[in-house]
């Protein structure tokens, strides 16, 4: 393991050891010193994505336009919603968060960044809290499975999936079934490889797939929760709430991304899967109610 994956680790134990307030007070201060002054990377890292989103709906002969849509997973600034609004033409942007991450700071410095880089000028409202433009709604501190949910043509998730605890994804998603009109678009983009490899290359994409549910429970903290579940694990749990699939698509490995999946010792609670089905990444899945 790399001491910089060690380090990132070791933080994580000690704000996980603090209450819940004062460490995820603690956290947000880490990231603004990070992260706080790069909102032109965020839109450029996100940037793609909404290309993704787009081309996923239009080969379905869908568009963005008019539509109501739900996001999970806000982040750290509304930079999907603003894609959504002001480049997909979009009618409103309702976005649900377990934690509170927005600030007006954030919201200013992307207003900044979408004139600069697209001439997009955005309006803020000062009466709004973060001064959010209109039609973005932000509901920061709510659990999904149990919020009333605004009006809905279409759910969107980008990279949040995976941190969602299974039991968790099985009830939201019978809750879409149940609660959003008939055919209401549901489209994920979900990242199931172990972020860990991010921070250190020498990782395999599936290093995590050797540890027991129980020894990879105790490695992991709130902050850098990630449930594992593989590619027909996703789609069981999807099938399970009765919603149609329209499309799945998935990245298979290189050759040395795969030979180092292969060094890896593969936990039993993994062995009944495919090589294919272990080695899944970058999950596109649309969904229709």
């Amino acid at each position: 393991m790399s001491l910089k994956l060690k380090l990132k680790e070791g933080l994580f134990r000690i704000l996980n050891l603090l209450p819940e307030k004062q460490g995820f007070y603690f956290y947000h201060k880490i990231q603004d010193v990070v992260n706080g002054e790069n909102m032109l990377q965020r839109v450029k890292t996100n940037e793609p994505s909404f290309g993704l989103l787009q081309r996923l709906l239009q080969e379905k002969g869908l568009s963005l336009k008019g539509k109501n849509i739900l996001e999970i997973g806000s982040g750290w600034a509304p930079v999907m919603p603003y894609f959504m609004l002001f480049h997909g033409k979009a009618k409103s942007v309702s976005t649900f968060d377990l934690n509170r991450h927005f600030s007006k700071k954030a919201v200013y410095r992307l207003n900044e960044v979408f004139f600069s880089e697209y001439g997009i000028r955005i309006t803020p409202e000062p009466k709004r809290a973060y001064h959010l433009p209109k039609n973005i709604e932000y509901y920061p501190n709510t659990n999904l499975i149990a919020a009333d949910l605004p009006e809905t043509d279409l759910v969107f998730s980008r990279f949040v999936l995976e941190h969602v605890k299974p039991e968790d994804l099985r009830l939201m998603h019978k809750k879409f079934k149940r609660d959003l009109k008939p055919g209401s678009l549901i489209v994920h983009l979900i990242s199931p490889s172990d972020h860990r490899a991010y921070v250190d290359k020498n990782l395999s994409l599936q290093d995590f797939l050797q540890y027991s549910e129980a020894e990879w429970q105790k490695k992991q903290t709130k902050f850098d929760y990630h449930n594992r579940l593989r590619l027909p694990q996703y789609l069981a749990i999807f099938k399970a709430a009765d919603l149609e699939l329209l499309h799945v698509e998935y990245d298979q490995p290189g050759e040395d991304i795969y030979k180092k999946f292969r060094a890896v010792k593969i936990h039993e609670d993994f062995k009944h899967f495919t090589d294919e089905e272990l080695t899944a990444g970058s999950i596109n899945v649309v969904l229709r109610v």
